[in-house]
């Protein structure tokens, strides 16, 4: 198939992005990387009346590090996230997430910032964020406003973005001392879309759990938090791993794909809950 008929205008700068967003409304749409809107559009699954281009925005494309906080513009490809020094020293979970994404030709064009306004329950991105506890930086004609990560997912293809906006970027706090960050899937092979899968980050003081985020995705209509509670207070040892992958089975709900049920999809990711806190510095054999 091909896609309909649809109007093309470039933004330079965001300023133009939104005040374009704000004329056409409901009617347009963004292309950033296009690697999820382009093959929606070709399906007819998307049928925007007016494709708004900001993918030459310099200002979205830019990574920096400053008073312990990493910000990425929201334009920033996969490739160019996976090769920063200030992302490997500020937030080393994105380094380890970002290979599971798709395939390389994928990661050269998918950008940060469409992959979360995607809000696919089955990426990466969106359980990172939840994870790193990062704030994501949102523009509108009328201002900026910039909302949790914890309360901009809201389920499947579903943000807390309102019209009129868009990403600008995400802003997350730099690794601390005592903290530590893990990532893992489970899928049939390299490059297939996750049956479940974990971003970690713990905080550590003698080998006590002070602090914990365990965010899942592909489990349910969108990323989420469950099972941290579990681990406070506790060392890092086999009877509390196996007491943190019971809660994480109980509070997560559980939704099925076309190749796995709710049962398999919860046994999945209780397996996938041990592997991953195995991984910690400080796991008591």
């Amino acid at each position: 198939m091909k896609p309909g008929l649809f109007q093309y205008v470039r933004a330079d700068d965001v300023e133009k992005a939104v005040s374009l967003l704000q004329e056409f409304g409901d009617e347009a749409q963004l292309l950033a990387g296009g690697q999820s809107l382009v093959p929606a559009m070709a399906l007819r699954m998307a049928l925007p009346d007016v494709l708004i281009d900001i993918s030459s925005i310099a200002e979205m494309r830019s990574i920096t590090l400053t008073d312990d906080v990493l910000r990425i513009g929201a334009g920033c490809r996969y490739v160019d996230v996976l090769r920063s020094e200030d992302v490997a020293r500020a937030a080393p979970m994105l380094v380890q997430a970002i290979p599971f994404i798709a395939h390389e030709a994928i990661r050269n064009r998918g950008t940060i910032g469409g992959s979360l306004a995607h809000a696919d329950p089955a990426s990466e991105l969106p359980a990172c964020m939840l994870a790193l506890d990062a704030a994501i930086v949102l523009q509108s004609a009328s201002g900026a406003r910039t909302i949790a990560a914890e309360d901009f997912f809201l389920g499947t293809y579903s943000t807390a973005l309102d019209e009129g906006e868009m990403i600008i970027a995400v802003e997350i706090p730099a690794i601390a001392v005592n903290q530590h960050h893990r990532f893992l899937e489970i899928s049939r092979r390299s490059g297939d879309y996750a049956i479940s899968g974990g971003a970690f980050v713990l905080e550590m003081d003698a080998g006590i759990i002070t602090a914990a985020r365990l965010a899942f995705f592909a489990v349910g209509d969108c990323a989420v938090l469950a099972g941290s509670e579990a681990l406070l207070g506790k060392p890092l040892n086999a009877e509390t791993i196996d007491q943190v992958a019971q809660r994480v089975g109980e509070e997560i709900t559980f939704y099925g794909d076309l190749y796995n049920g709710i049962g398999a999809k919860r046994q999945i990711t209780k397996t996938l809950t041990r592997r991953l806190l195995a991984q910690f510095p400080g796991m008591e054999l």
